[in-house]
């Protein structure tokens, strides 16, 4: 927050000038079809059922934080891991994420994007919340709409809160007469109370499943009862947790109450034209017809999967004069979050080795390609989303920011593990839910514990940006991540980003 462009900038309170939305109209309900159509006056604007769902589609938005952008969620965050390197051109290729990956991170580079761009959701959500009680609009769609809007500001303020930790709770738009310059930091159990209770709230306004192919991508009762499982168990609330995620999961191996099953091929779920498959609980939608180009990457507005040309290998080339070459043609791209050795030699004799890893590395000693290793390179790359060449847009706008694999931010493998988790990694149904996870790919029981689950969920869902947070939440950051740097009663949370706390009553986290 920073004097008076605090109410543009850090936390996203633009309502006040009218809000820039990156999507503000749709011919259906499908998210995926939205159209850019500028800015508006907000005024004027949440009228009826189209200008409200307008407003809900931009809030949906910002999940492409996980994704999309140069600053993505997923990159940034395997960077930190034990499983990744940074990556990329150089050491100097993205100070933020380089300085994630050695833990030299600081106030000052540490993107405020991070920080700024789940505002901006807040923000969005909250001015639909105040205006749209008054729209002319069916009753029944109004407390859809109402219940989606708090379920994306309880998901928001959930990677807010586990990110940072000490942050403000706004439930409201700021207007030009608050003093918008004195918004405390909420005590993080308070934050956690409200966010739980508002999807408790909102639960039975959702819909049981996505109806049809033009609810694709939206929040339904599966969804939010697995985001509300989720911050359950990151709240410590792990009876609770275990509950919301047995709604979800079912009978483990089966098909649940909300139609979730694991899908048969495991390396299906990486096709990038297997979307919303029956594993999936939270997607994020990525497409090329809107042309994403360089002038607006990461604004918002572009709707290209990111990842896939930041885990490209650098100047990847297929050597067509070797005979029988068995290499697949990839897109080249900028060589991030390279696979460590470490992670290599765990994924051994895991059938989900080659659909997670790929070894360019063998394939280079073969004569069967060339690249050009990147910083940190170890010659293995994340394979769920390296660029095939066959999957390159033929349509106007850059070519590298116009992937349109999405990316699924919780799907049931993930939420059968954290239901094992919550369940203190024993009894029956851990086992059962821990089995069906390892049956899918072809593999015996184990007997369960923290530990088999533990390493369960790092081959599982290897490269996917949950095993930083996993460690984290464990308590095994200090001894995996000590010789990154990773200090202990510090690097549990990042710094809040130095311009967010120049003149305002914020205050940095300890330690930086």
């Amino acid at each position: 927050m920073k004097n008076n462009k605090f109410i543009y900038k850090s936390v996203a309170v633009l309502m006040l000038a009218g809000i820039g939305f990156g999507a503000t109209s749709c011919n259906n309900s499908n998210l995926e079809d939205v159209v850019n159509t500028g800015t508006f006056d907000t005024e004027n604007y949440y009228k009826n059922e189209e200008q409200a769902f307008s407003g809900l589609v931009s809030t949906y938005d910002l999940l492409r934080k996980y994704s999309g952008g140069f600053e993505n969620n997923v990159t940034f965050y395997n960077a930190a891991s034990d499983d990744f390197f940074s990556g990329g051109g150089s050491s100097t290729d993205g100070a933020g994420i380089q300085g994630f990956s050695n833990y030299t991170i600081n106030p000052i580079i540490m993107p405020a994007s991070y920080w700024r761009d789940y505002y901006q959701g807040i923000a969005r959500a909250n001015l639909l919340l105040e205006r749209i009680p008054n729209a002319t609009m069916n009753d029944q769609t109004r407390k859809r709409f109402i219940a989606e809007a708090k379920v994306l500001r309880s998901l928001y303020y959930f990677e807010l809160l586990r990110t940072f930790k000490n942050i403000p709770l706004i439930l409201k738009p700021i207007k030009s007469n608050d003093d918008y310059y004195n918004i405390p930091q909420a005590n993080p159990t308070d934050v956690y109370t409200q966010i739980e209770n508002d999807i408790v709230a909102s639960l039975p306004d959702l819909m049981m499943t996505a109806s049809g192919a033009n609810e694709k991508g939206r929040i339904t009762q599966g969804t939010a009862r697995a985001i509300l499982g989720k911050i359950y168990l990151y709240d410590k609330k792990n009876a609770l947790a275990a509950t919301e995620l047995a709604a979800v999961n079912g009978t483990p191996g089966g098909t649940s109450q909300y139609g979730y099953k694991l899908v048969n091929n495991f390396a299906d779920l990486w096709i990038i034209d297997n979307k919303f498959t029956t594993e999936s609980i939270l997607e994020v939608m990525h497409t090329n017809i809107g042309n994403s180009d360089w002038s607006f990457w990461g604004s918002g507005k572009d709707e290209g999967n990111s990842i896939n040309v930041m885990l490209g290998i650098i100047s990847y080339g297929r050597n067509t004069n070797t005979p029988n070459n068995d290499a697949p043609s990839i897109y080249s791209g900028w060589g991030f979050n390279p696979i460590t050795d470490d992670l290599f030699n765990f994924m051994q004799g895991d059938p989900r080795l080659n659909a997670t890893i790929f070894n360019a590395k063998k394939f280079k000693t073969e004569n069967k390609i060339s690249y050009s290793p990147g910083f940190k390179d170890t010659g293995y790359f994340l394979n769920k989303f390296l660029p095939r060449t066959t999957d390159t847009s033929a349509l106007p706008g850059a070519t590298e920011l116009n992937f349109r694999q999405n990316y699924i931010a919780i799907r049931l493998a993930d939420t059968y593990l954290m239901e094992a988790e919550a369940l203190g990694g024993s009894g029956t149904r851990a086992q059962a839910l821990l089995d069906a996870v390892r049956s899918r790919v072809g593999l015996p029981s184990v007997t369960v514990s923290m530990q088999a689950i533990k390493d369960e969920r790092r081959r599982e869902l290897a490269g996917e940006g949950h095993r930083w947070f996993d460690l984290v939440r464990w308590g095994d950051a200090p001894a995996k991540l000590g010789a990154r740097g990773f200090t202990a009663g510090k690097n549990e949370i990042l710094p809040i980003p130095f311009n967010e706390l120049t003149n305002t009553a914020l205050k940095q986290n300890p330690g930086y």
